[in-house]
């Protein structure tokens, strides 16, 4: 399943981007998603998670200020990300939870810098 993600763009610390991740079919409902990132020069993490029930979670660096969330009759998953942060800089993609690795699309990217 191709995933396109979209959203990403340069933003002052203390800013609020949302990311979208769209499928060509509906998947979402009946997966976990995640979110994951990929710093310069750092290993790719997963950040946050959304089950097909609906429970979420995150990674702790991100707790508070990110929210993912899916909307299935739009066959999207989203993140929002607020009060953002230097460290937050990085790749954003979104796969599935285990990854799919045919499944990696080609990010977008969240610069976060005054």
């Amino acid at each position: 399943v191709q995933l396109v993600e979209s959203g990403g763009g340069l933003v002052q610390p203390g800013g609020s981007l949302r990311l979208s991740c769209a499928a060509s079919r509906n998947i979402f409902s009946m997966n976990t998603m995640g979110w994951y990132r990929q710093a310069p020069g750092k290993q790719r993490e997963l950040v946050a998670i959304i089950t097909s029930g609906g429970t979420t979670d995150y990674v702790d660096s991100v707790k508070g200020r990110f929210t993912i969330s899916r909307n299935n009759a739009n066959n999207r998953v989203y993140l929002q990300m607020n009060n953002l942060k230097p460290e937050d800089t990085a790749v954003y993609y979104c796969n599935f939870l285990p990854v799919v690795e045919g499944s990696w699309g080609q990010g977008t990217r969240v610069t976060v810098s005054s």
